[in-house]
């Protein structure tokens, strides 16, 4: 199954919403990322920054387990969003 580009921009938000909610998981981000506060504020609503939030979280399956189950979504899912947001398309080496 496939999502469409503003359903996958929507779930990314949602990720975004919870990454920067949670105490523990932000400042691993932040410090991996290199981004500050002020950077995360403003790429919000950037396609290429919500797909980069949904690279970090699928990351971990505890991290995808703990979004997904916060809000009710198919743990494939956040892969399917990645997948329609910018460079998530699977390259094909054959």
């Amino acid at each position: 199954m496939t999502i469409s580009r503003d359903a996958a921009e929507q779930l990314a938000l949602q990720a975004v919403v919870w990454l920067a909610g949670n105490d523990e998981l932000l400042p691993v981000f932040m410090g991996s990322t290199g981004a500050d506060e002020a950077a995360f504020r403003e790429s919000l609503g950037v396609p290429e920054f919500q797909a980069s939030v949904l690279d970090f979280i699928m990351m971990d399956d505890t991290w995808v387990i703990a979004f997904c189950d916060t809000h009710a979504v198919p743990y494939d899912r956040l892969m399917q969003a990645r997948a329609a947001l910018p460079g998530g398309q699977q390259v094909n080496w054959t």
